[in-house]
């Protein structure tokens, strides 16, 4: 199958008004999959919508909405409605903070693993059911180093990431023979606006070697089919910042799996 087969008719793309977001759904959108639109400010939706449908000539759904809002999920299925979704990014999902834990209200961390973890994971189970119905589809989770560990200042932050990183392992563990692809793509210091801002709020020089969120996205969508894990900017065999390679960590869920099959009743090809 080719990407549109594979992925569509139909994406869904949260967190895609700019920066990477908006870099995944116009290579989606020039692959000929409609796109659903979704973030909080619903101009730069409308006008990225407007762009889209005149550049690729695909079907765009806009939608704004908070995804740390309690029913964020009922909203995004809501404005899916029938529509036959194979492709669902999670795009959404950093940190503007930056701050010791105790220094903001819990409720601020509240809303941030509200947004990267129950939204994103309910978000998954819907759109991966209809998916494994249909035997095909995809996930791609984009994630971020911190992912490998925690830190001061990124607590709730780096927590949330890892979360979308075993998680990630693990479905892709439990649907690649069903046909569906998971992804979580681990990004670098990427230019997007809410990192320049976020460094302006500091009055941080924008890094050198920051990533472009066009060549990001590309990256992402190519190794899709390769999941669970790819590292920007390291090879598939390369451990580098993230102490374990994503081969070596692929071939762990393996291993785990084969170990534990007896106990789930399951076998694997």
């Amino acid at each position: 199958m080719n990407f549109s087969e594979r992925y569509g008719p139909w994406a869904v793309i949260a967190g895609a008004s700019e920066g990477t977001g908006r870099a995944y759904a116009r290579r989606v959108a020039a692959q000929g999959i409609n796109c659903i639109l979704i973030a909080r400010r619903e101009g730069p939706l409308m006008s990225l919508a407007d762009e889209l449908r005149a550049a690729s000539r695909i079907e765009c759904v806009t939608v704004a909405i908070d995804l740390a809002a309690p029913d964020a999920f009922d909203r995004i299925v809501a404005a899916v409605g029938k529509r036959a979704v194979g492709l669902f990014i999670s795009n959404a999902g950093s940190d503007p903070h930056g701050v010791r834990f105790l220094d903001r209200e819990s409720g601020d961390w509240a809303h941030l693993v509200q947004r990267n973890v129950m939204t994103m994971m309910r978000c998954c189970h819907y759109f991966a059911q209809v998916m494994r119905g249909r035997g095909k589809g995809g996930l791609l989770l984009v994630n971020s180093g911190a992912c490998y560990g925690g830190a001061p200042h990124i607590a709730a932050y780096s927590a949330s990431k890892a979360f979308t990183l075993c998680f990630a392992e693990s479905l892709w563990g439990e649907l690649r023979s069903d046909g569906v692809h998971v992804l979580t793509l681990v990004m670098h210091m990427t230019d997007t606006p809410e990192f320049r801002r976020f460094l302006a709020a500091k009055r941080l020089p924008v890094p050198e070697d920051i990533a472009d969120p066009e060549k990001v996205a590309a990256l992402g969508l190519e190794r899709l089919p390769f999941g669970p894990i790819q590292n920007w900017g390291l090879q598939d065999d390369d451990a580098g910042y993230a102490v374990l390679s994503a081969s070596a960590r692929r071939k762990r869920v393996l291993a785990i799996e084969a170990a534990s099959a007896h106990v789930f009743g399951e076998t694997r090809a």
